[in-house]
């Protein structure tokens, strides 16, 4: 590629240092691994941000190299980059998505003691099916060094090529054993497919095995032309499709074949749970829905919620109706319509510090296993 970013000295840097760590690591994993563990302060609650995207220079590249003959495209300069693809198109985005060292500044400013790296759109779901499988386990890969280079800072949410079942099982059992791997990220829907369509029921059913939670994100949202004013594909098309989403997965009976499943709903559980009163009254009144054996609403503490809400009253609701053990803390860094200061928003709760510490990275450290 002929942009500024790929031929710039700091790219050079960066791929010399991958380079040694893939060569040397493995052999200080042990090490490496114990000295993560020491960190480990016995009363003190790290913060944990459960919804942080990470953008490897390595899936930049395969984006705009191999990506090219499916449609896609990757540019950037010495301040940002962007993506095109058949998937969705994003940026400018700001190159800390992309260098670690400067992620680290953000999350010291920030009093953010670990991230779990994520990707983000346009996600993995394009191309062929072996170009599908190559994005995702170049991702996680990745994603995995930044984890052996600083194991005390971040956890890895693997993604998978869910265009196909035997390559994500594929993918999901390989990424498993990945050091970091603590989840698995997923879109709310796989190129227009919900996530309750059989296609996806032998990934789920894997992902219950391998005991890993799963984290989603909005990405190729509903709405179409009449959201693409204002930006209101993000404001409202992506707590819409988590909406659908979590509707999918109770009443397409997800949860109830995989009782052992657990799910983080982005953006404080997006419309669903202040909507949630209008779905029980579909399932007393429609035939569509009253196969279900228990209200939908008995349901929602099968979630977990980030905080990325924007709204204190919104994460009360949560607290009073769900319960203060189903909220973690979330940024959705480094988008703009994230939080700079997550930790800082808590402050708008007035929690008394045993619930504050819940939040802050208890729940999160028992659903990522730190």
């Amino acid at each position: 590629m002929d942009c500024a970013c790929c031929v710039s000295s700091k790219r050079r840097q960066f791929l010399g240092a991958i380079t040694a760590l893939a060569g040397g690591v493995m052999a200080g994993v042990s090490a490496t691994a114990a000295q993560a563990a020491s960190t480990i302060t016995t009363g003190v609650t790290r913060s944990i941000d459960i919804h942080a995207h990470y953008y490897p220079e390595s899936y930049c590249d395969l984006v705009g190299g191999d990506g090219k003959k499916f449609g896609g495209r990757f540019t950037c300069d010495a301040s940002s980059f962007s993506f095109q693809t058949p998937a969705g198109a994003l940026g400018p985005l700001p190159m800390k998505f992309i260098d670690v060292d400067e992620r680290l500044k953000d999350m010291d400013g920030s009093g953010v003691d670990i991230q779990a790296l994520s990707l983000s759109v346009p996600m993995a779901y394009w191309g062929d099916r072996a170009f599908n499988a190559k994005l995702a386990s170049t991702w996680n890969d990745a994603a995995s060094k930044v984890y052996l280079q600083h194991p005390a800072r971040f956890v890895v949410l693997a993604t998978l090529p869910m265009l196909n079942a035997s390559d994500a099982i594929d993918e999901l059992d390989r990424a498993a054993e990945l050091p970091g791997v603590r989840g698995v990220y997923m879109g709310t829907n796989i190129n227009n497919r919900d996530l309750d369509d059989p296609l996806f029921e032998p990934v789920f059913k894997r992902i219950e095995q391998h005991k890993l939670p799963v984290f989603l994100h909005p990405q190729q949202t509903v709405g179409g032309s009449r959201l693409a004013d204002f930006y209101l594909s993000n404001l409202l098309g992506n707590p819409f499709d988590t909406a659908i989403a979590g509707s999918h997965l109770i009443l397409g009976g997800v949860l109830d074949r995989h009782p052992e499943l657990q799910v983080t709903l982005p953006h404080a559980g997006g419309a669903l749970p202040i909507l949630m009163g209008r779905i029980d009254a579909g399932w007393t009144t429609r035939p569509e829905t009253r196969w279900l054996a228990q209200k939908p609403s008995s349901y929602l503490r099968r979630f977990s919620y980030d905080t990325v809400s924007h709204s204190g009253p919104v994460l009360d609701f949560l607290i009073q109706n769900i319960g203060i053990d189903r909220l973690v803390l979330g940024s959705d860094y480094c988008f703009d319509m994230g939080y700079e200061q997550p930790v800082r928003f808590l402050d708008r709760l007035a929690l008394p510090p045993e619930q504050r510490n819940l939040v802050l990275g208890g729940n999160a450290a028992k659903l990522l296993r730190i």
